[in-house]
């Protein structure tokens, strides 16, 4: 087939036309003469499944137009390409909107943005000073501390808890605090 043939028959009517054979022109005037052809009637067809969505219907008419470029040598045999772009368009958009189906909706981020932070260095400076200060109590003072306070048991608990008596827990508490204080305020820490 000539030149002037090919250029005839870009032409003609574009529903009854057909791709021209991959190995008669090059792939950047395949490309060209598809989209040239059938880019706007099928833009049309698109929007009107994708409810008006254009850059959802320019994706999927790009997607159809590439797949028609991948299988340009069998639709050069089937004759007319319209009804084939269609269907795959169609096809496409069948396929989008099941995925969509399928994967949760997608939110907005920009909301949580707005939220303020807890701010989790002064609470980690604040846990490590107190470790710290721990450390510098007796095993005794510390396991009474630990039990009452971190613990939330009450005095008889803790008391059943460590097998000592409860008027021992009391007393051990006092002291401990006072020792604890005074540790505290070794590190910089006022009450």
């Amino acid at each position: 087939m000539g030149k002037d043939a090919a250029m005839a028959r870009e032409r003609g009517p574009a529903a009854g036309r057909r791709v021209p054979a991959p190995s008669s022109e090059p792939d950047e005037e395949l490309m060209r003469a598809l989209y040239r052809e059938h880019a706007g009637p099928l833009l049309a067809y698109v929007l009107r499944l994708v409810a008006g969505d254009r850059q959802r219907a320019e994706d999927v008419v790009q997607e159809t137009l590439i797949r028609a470029w991948k299988n340009a040598g069998r639709l050069d045999r089937a004759g007319s390409v319209r009804p084939w772009l269609v269907t795959v368009a169609r096809r496409i958009v069948i396929d989008g909107h099941r995925s969509r189906q399928a994967r949760p909706h997608e939110v907005d981020p920009s909301p949580l943005e707005a939220i303020p932070a807890e701010d989790e260095i002064d609470k980690a400076l604040w846990l490590m000073t107190l470790s710290d200060a721990l450390e510098d109590l007796t095993p005794a003072h510390r396991e009474v501390l630990v039990e009452t306070y971190f613990k939330g048991r009450t005095v008889n608990e803790a008391a059943e808890t460590l097998g000592i008596p409860s008027g021992t827990v009391r007393s051990r508490v006092f002291y401990a605090l006072r020792s604890m204080k005074l540790a505290l305020q070794e590190r910089g820490v006022t009450a």
